[in-house]
């Protein structure tokens, strides 16, 4: 399907602002006749002008376009607790990943050959398969501790760009985004940095397993997959099976504490290595830990960790400059340095910024600020 413009839309806001022909084809940069094409849908616009169309006309790319099957941004959210998705969620996020490509011509060139799991599957033998390879790729034992260091070097080898962000700890509908470009072959991964570091953690290794099956993103069975790969990868089952047998060596009313040393050790929630324990035991036909998952959210809510905003930035918020620079080095993305030439080259404003990360104006400003200085 070709990728059409919603003249509709264009003429619309036009009327609105009152503006002719001439005078929306001078704020875009192109010629009058040019703009008389794309309106009698002769021509449609290159990325660059279209990039600009949107932010002047305050459009996002799904009011403005109406795009080929073929080239629908993917989407994936990690959905906070109690959020339901609608579709005004799945049309935002898919217009933020239409004003993404074109950042991905200024994005450093990607390999092509890439590690992908072929056969998902959450059954825990063919699970434990796939852990097993993932860890011997990166070169650790299934008793070691998994580093985020270790999850961000494979997001930058499998051209996946992350986006750390400041959503906030709560009132957005996601925590993590994730959005892969088809026909640009390029993911993006929109991570919330105002959140428990061991939340953190299992939102990275749950996002890596969407860019180990691609084909799976966006859908349930890719979320299915994508939580027990993370859990399993996280607390693998040699480590579960040496928490069961310790916790079964104690007194009941030890069992929490010598699963929250687990947790610490690995840098995980209590949460995922009681998960891991009991399908642990359930495969292996032994007795449960008698213990209850509301006993665990209730020792887990009662403590709030450090998030990593807070382990990021003394003093937060961080200004501009030290939150570009601290996303680009930490996290080894290219995503600032591309937008900042797409600033300086193209000269796009904070709008185009705002709309992205979905961020309120007043930092738009401060990061275009930042990234054309």
């Amino acid at each position: 399907m070709t990728k059409t413009l919603r003249i509709d839309a264009v003429t619309g806001k036009m009327q609105e602002r009152g503006w002719t022909q001439a005078h929306l084809a001078e704020q875009v940069g192109v010629s009058a006749q040019t703009v008389t094409n794309w309106l009698k849908g002769r021509d449609f616009p290159r990325p660059s002008a279209l990039l600009k169309l949107a932010v002047t006309l305050g459009l996002g790319f799904e009011k403005l376009v109406d795009s080929g099957a073929s080239s629908e941004p993917v989407i994936a959210f990690r959905k906070k607790a109690g959020a339901k998705t609608t579709d005004h969620h799945i049309s935002k996020a898919r217009g933020i990943g239409q004003l993404l490509k074109p950042l991905v011509p200024v994005l450093p060139e990607t390999r092509q050959l890439r590690t992908l799991i072929t056969s998902p599957s959450c059954e825990y033998g063919q699970l434990r398969k796939a852990v097993e390879q993932t860890r011997s790729e990166l070169g650790i034992g299934q008793h070691a501790v998994l580093s985020y260091n270790h999850l961000i070097g494979q997001f930058k080898k499998n051209a996946a760009i992350l986006v750390p962000v400041l959503w906030g700890k709560k009132g957005n509908h996601e925590n993590a985004l994730h959005i892969r470009l088809p026909e640009e072959d390029v993911t993006f991964i929109f991570l919330n940095l105002d959140v428990r570091l061991e939340d953190f953690k299992f939102w990275m290794a749950h996002e890596l397993a969407h860019v180990y099956t691609p084909e799976l993103a966006g859908t349930e069975e890719g979320e299915d997959f994508a939580d027990a790969f993370a859990g399993a990868l996280l607390f693998p089952h040699e480590c579960a099976e040496s928490a069961y047998r310790e916790a079964c060596s104690q007194p009941k009313s030890a069992l929490i504490g010598v699963l929250a040393g687990y947790a610490d050790h690995h840098q995980v929630s209590l949460y995922t290595v009681h998960q891991q324990v009991k399908r642990f035991a359930k495969q292996a036909g032994l007795p449960l830990l008698p213990m209850e998952d509301k006993t665990i959210h209730q020792v887990r809510n009662s403590t709030a960790g450090p998030t990593v905003s807070d382990a990021l930035f003394d003093p937060a918020p961080p200004e501009a400059k030290n939150y570009i620079s601290i996303a680009s080095s930490v996290f080894q993305s290219d995503f600032f340095t591309a937008l900042e030439r797409l600033v300086k080259e193209r000269e796009v404003g904070a709008g185009y910024i705002q709309q992205i990360l979905d961020a309120p104006l007043k930092d738009s400003v401060s990061l275009h600020r930042a990234l054309a200085g």
